[in-house]
């Protein structure tokens, strides 16, 4: 089997099926692919079907492709056979660096010869999880954001033993699939998106240990603040608008010495019992009985909502 082009490509094994892995089903799905899909555990394909059914009334408002059906799903117990006639493998198991190695290699000598496969790794460079491949040349991050059947962006790197081509191959892939892609030049720990999101991750977690801010209050001082502007710019144009008509160079010119202010704490907070105890309350509170279905519905609807006011569905 020689490789597809991207945009041939009809068949995707996803290995792993959890929230990633179940959103990629979900998205493929409803992009007209046929999914083969692989988990482990006992009550996957139960978990699996549920998701896309959850998943499914937001795809089909956001617009389907021609073809885009669930019962085009398979869900095998074999990683051979799930992995059969794909043109694309999408891994998506959790993120323990031992796991991940060990199915890599697995799925590279069970795969066809060449088929890119394309991990949806959060924390992990492609560099550490290629070593046992007997063919890593074909292996890339393909890195999601979640959830990845509703939100576009994929950032995509290679590892050290990767080839270029893989990365040019993958990076059109998911941009024909309609994703936004992101290809970063080199490996960054952690990719981009998720350093952004971790520093404010962890300045909200201090100020709930501090006792400084509830969970609600930081949850809002977000939705009703910067996350409004956030949609339509990024951190970076936003501060060049805060420039005023000087735009970036007179926002650091005049702000920049406030970059040294002792605001931040950007180390991890000490995640003791009781700020666990803490946040975990405060997203009780604010759920306000609401279920993670429930929340998860009321999250897609609002994306739709957000993408359909930009133009961007």
């Amino acid at each position: 089997m020689s490789r597809p082009e991207p945009g041939d490509v009809c068949t995707v094994a996803c290995v792993g099926t959890g929230v990633i892995g179940g959103g990629w089903v979900a998205y493929y799905l409803s992009r007209g692919f046929r999914v083969r899909a692989w988990d482990p555990a006992e009550d996957a394909e139960v978990r699996l079907r549920h998701l896309v059914d959850r998943a499914w009334p937001a795809l089909t408002r956001l617009g389907t492709a021609p073809g885009a059906s669930r019962d085009r799903l398979e869900v095998f117990d074999d990683l051979a056979e799930a992995l059969a006639g794909a043109q694309l493998v999408q891994e998506s198991v959790p993120e323990q660096l031992d796991l991940k190695r060990r199915l890599l290699a697995e799925v590279d000598l069970l795969a066809d010869p060449d088929v890119v496969i394309s991990s949806s790794t959060s924390g992990f460079g492609m560099s550490e999880m290629q070593v046992d491949c007997a063919h890593p040349g074909r292996t890339v991050v393909g890195h999601p954001f979640n959830p990845p059947y509703l939100i576009p962006l994929v950032e995509v790197v290679g590892g050290e033993l990767t080839d270029p081509a893989t990365v040019a191959w993958a990076a059109e892939f998911y941009r024909m699939a309609g994703k936004s892609v992101i290809v970063l030049d080199r490996e960054v720990p952690g990719f981009v998106a998720n350093r952004l999101q971790e520093a404010l991750w962890r300045e909200a977690l201090h100020m709930v240990a501090e006792g400084e801010a509830t969970v609600e209050q930081i949850d809002r001082s977000i939705t009703e603040g910067p996350g409004l502007r956030w949609p339509i710019h990024g951190p970076m144009l936003t501060f060049h608008l805060a420039g005023g008509p000087g735009g970036m160079a007179h926002m650091l010119d005049h702000f920049g010495p406030s970059l040294k202010s002792p605001w931040t704490r950007l180390t991890a907070a000490e995640l003791t019992p009781a700020l666990r105890d803490a946040v975990v309350a405060g997203c009780d509170r604010e759920a306000a009985g609401r279920t993670v279905d429930d929340l998860v519905s009321e999250r897609d609807e609002g994306i739709i909502a957000v993408l359909g006011a930009l133009g961007r569905l």
